[in-house]
């Protein structure tokens, strides 16, 4: 994918709100959540178009893009199903429920179903250590997730299409 090959409607998006930016370099993450908002991931173009247009260096925006698991440089699915790995989590057995994700999407951790419905991802910590062990998918959060709930949790989505 070229710089060419992206929308130039979007391109335009993304530089007009960068025009709007007092400090273009110290808002480097707001315009990466802006072109990832924009473009549904931020390929390497996309960080180089950035990169050029807050005269910064590619190497420290690509920094920025691979620190933070909020950033994906790949398409990602129509749900992203985050599955929380922290540590009240694992220890209530969500490796466990990832597996079974893995087994019912055909698919492992950072891929996108064929039909690029699921986007299957492990997180962290998502801060409801409560709830444990975690499933997100989009905004809606899944608490004291068994193995035997993720076929229906699964179908719930699938049923919405």
């Amino acid at each position: 994918m070229s710089v060419k090959n992206l929308s130039k409607e979007k391109l335009n998006e993304l530089q007009s709100y960068i025009d709007t930016l007092d400090d273009k370099q110290g808002s480097l993450i707001h315009v990466l959540h802006k072109a990832q908002h924009l473009f549904g991931f931020l390929p390497k173009e996309v960080q180089l178009f950035v990169a050029r247009r807050l005269d910064l260096p590619a190497a420290k925006v690509f920094g920025v893009v691979s620190f933070y698991s909020y950033f994906t440089q790949k398409p990602v699915g129509k749900h992203v199903i985050s599955v929380c790995m922290g540590t009240a989590c694992f220890v209530k057995g969500a490796e466990n429920i990832i597996d079974v994700f893995k087994d019912e999407l055909g698919i492992k951790v950072g891929e996108t179903t064929e039909d690029k419905m699921f986007t299957l991802k492990d997180i962290r910590c998502i801060g409801a250590c409560g709830l444990a062990p975690v499933v997100m998918i989009g905004e809606k959060v899944f608490g004291h997730v068994k193995k035997e709930d993720v076929i229906d949790i699964i179908s719930s989505y699938k049923e919405e299409e």
